[in-house]
């Protein structure tokens, strides 16, 4: 077959195509991961996972395919005496609770930043007198939140921005916590409104709880994307992680592009790109960013 590649293109030096080292699993995400494949390795007896793993639909059916079986709360008590994992993100006492009523065994898997966050709201819930309203900086209905909710037995106000704000009585103490993945910026500007409106004499009290390791990445991704022609940022469509860190990506880099698979590049992406970087989510594993660069480097080589 005839190439009908142009003289021009052919002569182009390959652009290079580079994976950012600091970006996939948190963590707390490679620990719930390595007790899974543990737990899996180390007896036949089924292993459950209460929620996905982890936010990535490549990831949970490669763990699927070991043997792990994802299921809801709804599915609990149908499962009296079977052994059920607790990914990363935690959970509420009432599902330890129900566990232990069905004889379920817990492997428990919570990020041990979520659990000692889990800890220090239930102790402001249960020994803090006067009680504060306990305000939680996050996304309502996340598996994170709803565990931290259930340490104050639902009281917990949950607020994603300033805007959802009038949710407080700002007549009455508030104690302000974070969910660990959201933004430093965010909890920066939300602790300032609360300042702002409090009444005289109350007493606010906030704790960053944001996780570092997640935090920290902003930066280092704005920079990555901003040191790079095209960007290819890969996450799971239900990662909420991910969704954050895209826009960051996009805010620097207007060639920035979000693919959960190496099945989403579209060749037209790279067009005229002397430099390629390769990005993901803490919920983004290692193996399925090579598997985009793979693919970008076999379109790269087929062009030539």
């Amino acid at each position: 077959m005839e190439n009908t590649v142009s003289p021009e293109i052919q002569n182009m030096p390959q652009p290079v195509v580079e994976i950012d080292a600091s970006s996939g699993f948190c963590h707390g995400v490679v620990g719930a991961i390595r007790k899974a494949e543990e737990e899996l390795e180390r007896t036949d007896v089924p292993l459950y996972c209460l929620g996905d793993i982890v936010h990535n639909n490549d990831e949970v059916e490669r763990l699927e395919k070991k043997g792990l079986s994802t299921i809801t709360h709804a599915d609990l008590p149908r499962l009296r005496g079977a052994r059920v994992l607790l990914r990363a993100h935690g959970e509420p006492p009432s599902t330890y609770a129900l566990a232990s009523e069905l004889g379920i065994e817990i492997v428990d898997a919570t990020c041990p930043v979520v659990l000692r966050l889990q800890q220090r709201i239930k102790e402001t819930y249960d020994k803090v007198s006067p009680r504060p309203q306990i305000v939680i900086y996050g996304k309502a209905g996340h598996a994170e939140v709803n565990g931290l909710v259930g340490q104050t037995a639902g009281e917990a106000i949950v607020v994603e921005n300033v805007s959802q704000l009038d949710r407080i009585d700002f007549s009455r103490d508030i104690a302000l916590y974070s969910q660990t993945t959201m933004s430093l910026s965010g909890f920066a500007e939300m602790t300032r409104e609360i300042d702002r409106r409090i009444a005289p004499g109350v007493e606010f009290r906030y704790y960053d709880t944001i996780c570092r390791q997640v935090a920290n990445r902003v930066n280092h991704l704005r920079d990555f994307a901003a040191s790079h022609d095209v960007v290819l940022f890969v996450a799971g469509v239900k990662s909420s992680n991910g969704k954050v860190l895209f826009k960051e990506c996009l805010d620097v880099n207007s060639r920035t592009y979000l693919v959960s698979s190496s099945g989403d590049f579209d060749p037209a992406w790279i067009d005229g790109a002397k430099t390629i970087g390769i990005c993901g989510a803490t919920s983004t594993p290692r193996w399925l960013m090579e598997q985009v660069r793979d693919t970008v480097m076999d379109h790269i080589s087929r062009r030539s």
